[in-house]
């Protein structure tokens, strides 16, 4: 019996959830590409301001994860204390939320009446159904992805190599920098572009906490909802047409990131 023979039968049982999967995405992207809609919602006023917006903050929620989730990933992957397991949960604990019971968190946080929010009132300063709440809403919800990859990436890494580093007289912030944060690269990117693209699809816990606000705080996703709610199919479609190109896009990089990385570990 030959490998191919032998691998006909999970492939035809495989098929049908395979077909699932791709034909609606697929159909989607026909309808807007197909009939016009794709290229109206282009020169849309409603639709431009949504793709800016959503631009704009997943980079500024995309900075903040790096910024602050890279030592984190660096904390744990390279320190045992006490707790570590705790914060490993609190910080997949977003993956599993329903994004709507996130959104309501965070405005039980950051609201007028939140735990902060009679705080920052006394300053001036509102999040809630703010554009800095978009931000807030992506970045709780789009972090774990990058510190959970960044973590794995930083914990492959041979510390003999970064100890050689040390002996030549580098400092530490060289040696993360030239050495663990060089060989974990891919997956330190990897996980920066899947952050991003959780970021770029968040809904639930943007509504929830920003609101449905045009040209305020109404992200590509939420165009999708407003024009399907409205009545304007083509422009719903569109919309969430390049939601799944841009998707698209992501997992590809991603892939071709993780390639470059077993090359190199080959290679080496």
């Amino acid at each position: 019996m030959t490998v191919s023979t032998r691998s006909r039968g999970p492939a035809i049982v495989a098929a049908p959830l395979v077909l699932f999967l791709a034909i609606p995405v697929i159909g989607l992207v026909l309808r807007a590409l197909l009939g016009g809609g794709l290229w109206a919602a282009l020169t849309s006023q409603v639709v431009l301001d949504a793709l800016a917006l959503s631009l704009i903050t997943t980079a500024l929620s995309l900075s903040l994860t790096l910024v602050f989730g890279t030592p984190l990933a660096y904390l744990l992957a390279r320190r045992s204390f006490r707790g570590s397991s705790l914060i490993e949960t609190i910080v997949d604990l977003p993956i599993v939320l329903p994004p709507s019971v996130a959104g309501l968190a965070l405005l039980f946080v950051f609201g007028r009446r939140g735990l902060i929010g009679d705080a920052l009132d006394v300053f001036g300063i509102v999040i809630p159904f703010t554009a800095v709440a978009v931000v807030l809403a992506q970045t709780f919800v789009a972090a774990p992805f990058f510190v959970r990859a960044a973590r794995a990436g930083i914990a492959g890494v041979d510390r003999d190599i970064e100890d050689a580093a040390r002996v030549d007289g580098a400092r530490e912030r060289d040696v993360f920098r030239h050495v663990t944060a060089a060989l974990a690269g891919p997956a330190l990117a990897a996980g920066a572009v899947m952050s991003w693209s959780r970021a770029l699809g968040e809904f639930g816990a943007t509504i929830m906490f920003a609101g449905n606000i045009e040209g305020r705080t109404q992200t590509l996703p939420l165009v999708v909802y407003s024009e399907f709610g409205g009545g304007d199919l083509d422009a719903s479609v569109a919309a969430a047409a390049i939601l799944v190109l841009a998707a698209f896009g992501v997992l590809v990089s991603v892939r071709a990131l993780r390639w470059g990385r077993a090359l190199d570990v080959r290679s080496g």
